[in-house]
């Protein structure tokens, strides 16, 4: 089973920002151990602040893998064009976000893409990827 993680701008720094918010942990080694917990899976992972560089992946990858987990940090708030590309493919996508974005400043409460994916998870950390990943390892190998 391929799945695979995008996270957008500003979640290269997991670790290092605001670790209040955001934990200790960079996002390497957490991708480390995702990777040792699920080692029958192919998990790949792809981080870039850049809008267009995050639809040119989900074009890429939007028909050929069971599974994507978008934490499109700030973009989920702003970017219709984010939105149009999970519209436009056939992989499922469920939104994650690490802190409780309704908890945060009110122009984090609204998201562009939560109405075009799978489903969200927000406010559990990192474990919303490993729940993430555990609903499509679930949900596909129950699928005929």
């Amino acid at each position: 089973m391929d799945l695979l993680i995008i996270n957008g701008p500003n979640l290269n720094l997991l670790g290092k920002r605001e670790p209040s918010v955001y934990g200790s942990q960079s996002f390497d080694d957490f991708f480390s151990s995702l990777k040792l917990k699920y080692p029958s899976l192919n998990l790949s992972y792809f981080q870039s602040n850049h809008e267009g560089e995050i639809i040119d992946k989900l074009h890429e990858k939007g028909f050929d893998c069971q599974g994507i987990i978008l934490n499109a940090g700030a973009y989920t708030h702003t970017s219709i064009a984010i939105r149009d590309a999970i519209s436009a493919i056939t992989t499922p996508v469920i939104e994650v976000h690490i802190s409780n974005v309704h908890a945060r400043e009110p122009f984090r409460h609204h998201s562009t893409i939560s109405p075009v994916s799978k489903g969200v998870i927000i406010g559990l950390g990192l474990m919303g990827y490993t729940l993430a990943i555990d609903y499509f390892v679930d949900s596909l190998s129950t699928q005929p």
